[in-house]
């Protein structure tokens, strides 16, 4: 799943890839970034 990383600021593959629902009841996708570390987000159906 590739999602973008705001700290890096480019698209990258995600690390640890979690398929979650948001507050309002919508799918995401939640993972890390496997360069940085940093928290990913991807919003939609896996």
């Amino acid at each position: 799943m590739e999602g973008y990383c705001m700290k890096c600021r480019t698209k990258r593959v995600m690390k640890n890839p979690k398929a979650i629902t948001m507050k309002n009841g919508r799918p995401a996708t939640q993972g890390v970034c496997p360069v940085c570390g940093t928290k990913m987000f991807k919003i939609g159906k896996a």
